[in-house]
Order: C-alpha cells, then structure tokens, then sequence
C-alpha cells in the first residue's frame, strides 16, 4: 500500500496563504451575494370541480363555419389573379337578403357590392391584402367591407380545389387590422367599457380547417388628448 506524501512546510504555507487570499475575496463587493428566499411556485387550483360537464353549446356563434364561393376559379391557386368585388359579389348572389351569420350583410352594403362596376366611387369593398395564413404555402384573400353604423366587415378566403373557400367572417366596430405571423389581429371598439378596446387573434385551425379566435383580450388604451382652450375661451 503506497503511502501518502506529506507535504514540505514552504509548499504548505504557500496552500495556506492561497486559501487565505479566496476567503478574503468573498467580502469584496463584487463577491456573490444571496437573492433572498426563492418564492415557491404555485401551480393552477381548479375551482368548483363538481360542475357539470356541457354537453352543447347554447348560442353557435359561427365560428368554424366556412363555405365554398360558387362561379370563383382560382388557376394555380393564385389568389392574385382573383377580382376580389367579383368574389363578394358571388357570395352575395348567393345569399340575396341574408343580414345575419357569416354571409350576412344590410341590403344596402349588398346592394352598393352589385353595382360595383356601375358606381365604383361608392364600391364597400375596400383594398385587398395577401398572406399566407394557413401555412400551406400560398396566400389566402383577405378582404374588408365598409358597411353602416361604423361597421366592418372581414372575410379570408383560401384556395382550395381550383376554387376559394371562405374559412374567416367576422364583422365589427373596428378600429384596426393587423397582420402578425399567420394571425389575424382585429381590433374593435368596447361599447360597455369605454378607453378599452377589444383585440381578437384569429388563427388557422387545422382540424376544424377554419380561422378560429384563438385569443381574445380586452385592452386599455390610451385616452384622447382633450382640445386645446381657444382664445375666446380663455377670456
């Protein structure tokens, strides 16, 4: 059995002042110092976990509901080469008089859509945008319908089949629109809540083969600037 090596004396005062020397350096400031207690995680609490399970819905907002555009090819898939008036006009011939669900418009928002390519200046349909938001690789249509009493409608149609499908409608006060990723963000006006505004992403749903809300949020935003006092009202 080898024996231990004892170490000389000088090698031994040399560890010892290096060890000394690293303690001392602990009390620098820029030694480590403690955060303080690690608050503890706390995972979800379900609440009343004897409520029943729902077996339907009450109200069937239409989410998930999409239909084919009829009369619309679609060569290639190229929803560039579509007239975007013809494709609404499609859907209102479709559906003559229908002011409620997915398709619905007011008869005077139908009525500018058919004369369209006779009275252009007063055409609802406004400026088409592109994206592809289901993933696959081509754009989808997205188109916006000015409609009465401050109202907006928004319609996504895919390529589908040499044909279109609508697989979004939606239609609100809105403030705004945007494009984020693959989401479709719309941002509306609260009634009820006024300095908010309601914000919904729209999202491609694979299963369902739809554009679904997938988050909804109600959000603060800043409130107007008052108007400026005018000379005569400061008198």
């Amino acid at each position: 059995m080898p024996r231990r090596r004892t170490p000389r004396p000088a090698l031994a005062a040399v560890a010892a002042a290096a060890t000394a020397l690293l303690l001392a350096g602990c009390d620098d400031a820029g030694g480590l110092e403690s955060a303080g207690a690690t608050p503890t995680a706390v995972g979800p609490v379900r609440l009343w976990p004897e409520l029943p399970e729902i077996s339907a819905p009450p109200v069937d907002y239409g989410e998930s509901d999409t239909e084919h555009v009829p009369g619309i090819a679609v060569p290639g898939g190229d929803v560039h080469a579509v007239d975007p008036i013809a494709v609404v006009q499609a859907e209102v011939a479709a559906h003559p008089g229908r002011v409620s669900g997915p398709e619905g418009l007011y008869e005077q928002t139908a009525r500018q859509i058919r004369e369209c390519r006779t009275k252009p200046s007063k055409c609802p349909v406004l400026k088409p945008y592109y994206r592809d938001l289901t993933g696959d690789g081509k754009d989808e249509l997205i188109v916006g319908i000015s409609m009465p009493e401050q109202q907006t409608a928004i319609r996504v149609y895919m390529p589908e089949k040499g044909g279109l499908t609508r697989i979004m409608s939606d239609a609100e006060a809105i403030v705004g629109v945007e494009l984020a990723g693959r989401d479709l963000i719309l941002r509306a006006v609260s009634a009820g809540i006024p300095g908010y505004e309601y914000r919904t992403a729209w999202s491609w749903d694979e299963q369902q083969r739809a554009m679904l809300p997938a988050r909804d949020e109600i959000v603060r935003i800043k409130p107007p600037r008052p108007a400026p006092e005018s000379s005569a009202d400061a008198r």
